[in-house]
């Protein structure tokens, strides 16, 4: 028992790392920041932070997972759910962009500074991303086969450019903590549902 509270108790203190070095990161990127700057937010000396990270190049790793898990595995949910297409579209965008209100130094991180990770970090990071990008792509696909979706709709490309709306977006909602992120996802949602085009040219 007392190995498991010892292991919950050290995976606390890391997590705790890897907010201090999204942080970091976040303020004067990778190459800008040093280990001794996410100690010092830490408030730990520069030698105690390799109890938890043993580079800088593993803690930008462990501040991208950071970014990247909790929104790519609610998008595992949202996928496998039995909702309409409008619903899973809306519950992506709202998921992506309330993702930056709570973690968003993190997934701020993961966007600017991930290609300063190392090739092997890297290949870990993008079976990340491109499955969620898969996910994406399965509910535009089967928007197409249910009927919902005109079937000349390029699905990768409807997942990529979701996904870089969402990601543009986040970069303002890091920015700016008071913009309303209901009404984004409602402005969002219906861009990519109905077009720009009024209702009379389509």
């Amino acid at each position: 028992m007392p190995r498991v509270r010892e292991t919950s108790r050290y995976q606390q203190q890391r997590l705790e790392a890897t907010r201090a070095a999204a942080t970091v990161f976040a303020e004067k990127g990778f190459h800008g920041a040093s280990t001794g700057d996410i100690a010092s937010a830490l408030g730990i000396k520069q030698g105690s932070l390799y109890y938890y990270f043993k580079s800088k190049d593993e803690a930008l790793l462990e501040v991208c997972l950071l970014g990247l898990r909790d929104y790519a595995a609610r998008m595992d949910v949202i996928a496998a759910s039995d909702q309409p297409f409008e619903a899973k579209l809306l519950a992506t965008i709202s998921s992506h962009l309330f993702s930056y209100r709570e973690r968003n130094e993190a997934l701020k991180v993961y966007n600017n500074e991930r290609l300063y990770l190392s090739d092997e970090h890297r290949k870990n990071l993008k079976k990340q991303g491109t499955a969620y990008r898969q996910s994406l792509e399965g509910i535009f696909e089967n928007g197409v086969k249910d009927g919902v979706l005109r079937r000349d709709i390029d699905c990768h490309f409807a997942a990529l450019t979701v996904i870089g709306m969402c990601n543009a977006w986040g970069e303002l909602i890091v920015r700016d903590h008071e913009l309303d992120i209901f009404s984004l996802v409602q402005k969002c949602t219906a861009l990519v549902l109905n077009g720009v085009r009024s209702q009379a040219d389509s």
